[in-house]
């Protein structure tokens, strides 16, 4: 036993050397499985951070579905005028006539109180938008640094074999090499 250990320990250097020569070749599946673990954590952290939607009640909530409201009402309610004066002209012939009876100024005072209801929302919306772009773009250089990282952990990126400066070695070290026994292999099929 004690000239084998011998001789394996002169072949290898200890016992550590064997698999660090094998990870060479073939990466640790461990060490690759934890990484892999690492990166989805990673982008499942920034999805949820990008997608979270601030807690709100319920009284909030109710508004809201109230603001909702009025742009569908006056929809269905047009669609219901067209219904109405097809079922029953006459009806709708009064209704309209009852209408005709409004006068202008109070025309014009509904035609100020939507314009204030829409525009109203619209800034609302509008302003929630702004917040949320400058959330984004606040989070912009944390994407650009895990952008950064994740392509550093591409085996095809340029640096991935430590080629420095040199542009001329970087490309042969990401070309395919020549395989003697694939071109053999080759040549046997296709005779």
């Amino acid at each position: 036993m004690g000239m084998i250990g011998g001789i394996w320990q002169a072949l290898v250097g200890g016992g550590n050397l064997l698999p660090q020569t094998v990870e060479l070749f073939r990466p640790n599946a461990e060490a690759e499985a934890q990484r892999g673990v690492g990166l989805r954590d990673g982008a499942m952290a920034q999805f949820a951070g990008e997608f979270a939607a601030p807690r709100r009640g319920r009284f909030d909530r109710v508004m809201d579905g109230l603001n909702r409201l009025p742009r569908p009402a006056l929809a269905l309610g047009t669609l219901g005028l067209f219904a109405a004066a097809m079922v029953d002209p006459l009806w709708f012939a009064a209704r309209m006539q009852g209408l005709a009876l409004v006068p202008e100024p109070l025309w014009w005072l509904l035609g100020v109180i939507v314009s204030f209801y829409f525009g109203a929302r619209y800034q609302v919306k509008h302003q929630a938008f702004q917040r949320d772009l400058a959330s984004s773009l606040a989070r912009a250089p944390q994407v650009r640094e895990s952008l950064a990282a994740l392509e550093r952990l591409r085996a095809d990126s340029p640096g991935a074999a430590e080629t420095g400066a040199d542009a001329a070695l970087t490309l042969a070290a990401l070309g395919p090499e020549e395989n003697p026994a694939l071109e053999n292999w080759r040549r046997q099929r296709s005779a």
